[in-house]
């Protein structure tokens, strides 16, 4: 697998309006795109800090992933994505070790991405996203 960098920090939070004054008011941090992704039932803001990106989501819907994460932790990291050259080489080198994929095909995520994840049982306890321009 070949990761060249930290693609983005997942953040779930419960008001994304409320989190954004947090990291421009306080960190100084400029929020540079506002998306929903449907599909995932999450609305997304992004920030840059050097090279990577800081992620926040908010669900759009309370059954959605966000919203059943943040019942069951709370507010908080939710996932570390990492950006790859070849997302679906990378899914089947992550299969052939052993690890449990979440999404066999890689789907669209948030900036047009190409993103698929890996299960967290498999992974330390860390929800992994591998992302692909």
């Amino acid at each position: 697998m070949e990761i060249s960098h930290i693609e983005h920090i997942g953040i779930a939070v419960k008001n994304l309006e409320e989190s954004i004054k947090y990291y421009e008011n306080v960190l100084g941090l400029k929020c540079y795109s506002i998306e929903e992704v449907k599909d995932q039932k999450v609305k997304t803001a992004f920030f840059m800090v050097g090279q990577t990106k800081i992620e926040l989501l908010e669900s759009t819907e309370p059954e959605g992933p966000i919203g059943k994460f943040i019942e069951k932790k709370g507010e908080g990291i939710h996932h570390l994505a990492f950006a790859v050259n070849k997302i679906d080489e990378s899914l089947k080198e992550a299969e052939s070790k052993g690890i449990q994929l979440i999404d066999k095909q890689p789907r669209k995520g948030a900036e047009g991405l190409n993103i698929a994840f890996l299960h967290p049982k498999f992974t330390g306890g860390v929800l992994t996203e591998l992302c692909e321009k």
